[in-house]
C-alpha cells in the first residue's frame, strides 16, 4: 500500500488531489464514459434512458454500499447474487400464497439478515476465510432457489403496492433510484460519522490491534455480513417488484458487478480503505457502460468482454497512475 508523507507545504490544492485521487479518478472515468456514449448514440441522454439507467442501477448500488463495508473489513461476499435469487424466489412464492406484501417485505429483510449473519459467524467466530464461506453460500443458496422453484419463474399478480416499489415514480424519479440514494446516504453517514463506521475501518486496517484496544472486532466482522444480507433482500425485492416475478435464475453474475463497482470506486481489497462516494460512482459507471454498449447495438456476447476490459483498464489507471505515481500531494513511501 502506498502511504503519502511529508505533504508539500503551501499547496493545498495538491494536497486535496493527493488525498482524493481515487474518487477523482473514477469521477473522471465516469465523465469520459458519459461523453463517449452521448456522442456515439442519439438516445443515451434522453430522459427515458437516464431514468432507466438509475432504475436498473438501484439494486446494484444497494448491495454495493453494503459490500463496501464487507471489503473494508478485509472480507468479501461472493454469495450476494445467489442470496438475491433465493429471496427473490421466496418472496414470489409467499406473495402467490396471498400473504400481505408489507409482511412479506419485512420477512424477507429479516431472512436476508439472518442468512448474512450465519455466514458472518463462520467467517468471524470460526475463522473460516470469507472467500470459502461465501463461495459455499453461493452454491447452497442458488441450489435452494432452484429446488424451491424447480427452475421455473414464479409470477406475481395483483399486488399494485408491491409493484410500486420496483416500477413506481416519486417526484419524477423512479422509486428504486430514491431507495438507492437513501441507502447510499446512510452508508456515507455510517462511515463518516458513526462509531460503528470507524470500527469497521479500524478492524479492516488491523483486526488484532482493534481487538486489543477493546473493540468487538469479531462482532464487527460478523455484522457487516448481516448488513450485506439485508441489502441483498432489499435488492431482491426491487428486482421482483420490477419484473413481476421470482426466479432462481435472477441476479446471475450480480456478485461480479457489485464487487467491480466497489473496487472501481477505490475501495481496497486488502481492507481499511474505501469511500462510499467512490462506490456510488463505480456503480453508475458499471450501469452506464452496460447501457451504452446496448444502445450501440454491440452483441450481448461481446458486451461482457468489453465491460470487463474497461473495468480492468479503469482499475489499473486508478491504482497505478493516481496512487503509485501520483506525487503532487507529497512524497510516496512504500
Amino acid at each position: 500500500m502506498t502511504v503519502y508523507t511529508e505533504r508539500t507545504k503551501g499547496h493545498p490544492f495538491a494536497d486535496f488531489l493527493g488525498e482524493h485521487a481515487q474518487v477523482l479518478s473514477i469521477a473522471f472515468f465516469f465523465l469520459v464514459c458519459i461523453v463517449f456514449f452521448s456522442v456515439m448514440t442519439t438516445t443515451f441522454f434522453s430522459v427515458g434512458n437516464v431514468l432507466n439507467i438509475v432504475r436498473q442501477a438501484a439494486p446494484i448500488l444497494v448491495v454495493a454500499i453494503a459490500m463496501t463495508l464487507v471489503i473494508l473489513t478485509g472480507g468479501i461476499d461472493l454469495s450476494v447474487g445467489s442470496m438475491v435469487a433465493l429471496i427473490n424466489a421466496i418472496a414470489a412464492i409467499v406473495l402467490a400464497l396471498g400473504v400481505p406484501w408489507p409482511l412479506v417485505i419485512v420477512a424477507m429483510l429479516v431472512l436476508g439478515g439472518v442468512i448474512g449473519l450465519m455466514q458472518g459467524w463462520f467467517v468471524s467466530y470460526q475463522g473460516i476465510p470469507a472467500f470459502i464461506v461465501t463461495l459455499a453460500g453461493l452454491s447452497i443458496l442458488r441450489g435452494f432457489a432452484l429446488y424451491l422453484t424447480q427452475g421455473y419463474s414464479i409470477p406475481i399478480r395483483d399486488v399494485p403496492g408491491f409493484f410500486f416499489i420496483g416500477r413506481g415514480e416519486l417526484f419524477g424519479m423512479p422509486f428504486p433510484a430514491i431507495l438507492g440514494i437513501l441507502v447510499a446516504i446512510a452508508g456515507f453517514v455510517v462511515i463518516s460519522v458513526t462509531k460503528y463506521g470507524r470500527q469497521v475501518v479500524a478492524v479492516g486496517s488491523n483486526l488484532e490491534a482493534a481487538r486489543r484496544v477493546g473493540m468487538p472486532a469479531k462482532w464487527i466482522v460478523a455484522s457487516v455480513y448481516m448488513v450485506s444480507g439485508f441489502a441483498c433482500a432489499l435488492a431482491a425485492i426491487l428486482i421482483s417488484a420490477r419484473l413481476g416475478s421470482g426466479s432462481s435464475n435472477a441476479a446471475v453474475g450480480f456478485e461480479l458487478q457489485v464487487i467491480a463497482a466497489v473496487v472501481l470506486g477505490g475501495t481496497s481489497l486488502m481492507g481499511g480503505r474505501g469511500t462510499m462516494i467512490g462506490t456510488v460512482l463505480g456503480t453508475l459507471t458499471i450501469a452506464v457502460i452496460g447501457n451504452g454498449l446496448i444502445l450501440m447495438h454491440i452483441s450481448p456476447f461481446f458486451t461482457q468482454i468489453v465491460t470487463g476490459a474497461i473495468i480492468l483498464l479503469a482499475i489499473w489507471l486508478n491504482t497505478r497512475i493516481f496512487t503509485t505515481n501520483f506525487r503532487f500531494g507529497g512524497k510516496k513511501r512504500n
